[in-house]
């Protein structure tokens, strides 16, 4: 699992229940270290015993611990870069939706060690889509939900969110179904392509 996958849980689990509640993870995990480096490649084990011993620890579900850390790595002041990224998809919600598509070929020409999972986006009307998400790592698409969900937030729009894993005739996959129920629920958050000097 690449790097910044693990910094990434790391840094949720340490800005939303402490140091102290990483550390005591890192333990139970047996890793031997208690930080990640964010261009280091690991072994996908030590990702499933960290995740797993969160769930433990912190008494939560994989599904919603995974799905926090996705809107907390586009809510988080910290993490900013991510969601200017998403947000360079479009001015509006839909069009971020159809920008999707390409972010697997995009995050592969920024970081070409990244194993980046590919999103399929279908549209069956004009509020009513379904998000495909297919990775060779099980149980990520939680997070996946977590960050379509506070892109929602962020571009003002009211949705409804549904995940379910699939088993279809070319492999498992994750699929979100994204119903818009309101365009302008709110004004959303402020966004500017262009970074303040």
């Amino acid at each position: 699992m690449h790097g910044l996958v693990n910094r990434s849980i790391q840094r949720f689990v340490q800005g939303t229940y402490g140091d102290d509640a990483w550390a005591e993870i890192c333990r139970a995990s047996d890793l031997g270290f208690e930080n990640f480096e964010s261009m280091l490649i690991y072994d996908n084990a030590q990702t499933n015993a960290v995740l797993a011993s969160a769930c433990v620890l912190l008494g939560r579900s994989r599904t919603g611990l995974l799905e926090d850390m996705g809107t907390f790595l586009v809510s988080h002041p910290d993490f900013n870069g991510l969601r200017r990224l998403l947000r360079f998809g479009g001015d509006t919600f839909d069009e971020f939706l159809h920008s999707l598509d390409d972010l697997h070929d995009r995050a592969n020409l920024a970081l070409p060690e990244l194993d980046f999972p590919v999103l399929e986006l279908r549209e069956h009307s004009a509020s009513s889509y379904s998000l495909q998400y297919m990775w060779r790592q099980h149980g990520f698409g939680a997070l996946v939900l977590g960050i379509i969900r506070a892109m929602a937030d962020d571009y003002g729009v009211l949705v409804l969110l549904e995940h379910s894993s699939i088993q279809g005739d070319d492999g498992d996959f994750d699929q979100i179904s994204i119903n818009l129920l309101d365009n302008d629920f709110t004004d959303g958050r402020d966004f500017q392509l262009q970074v303040g000097t």
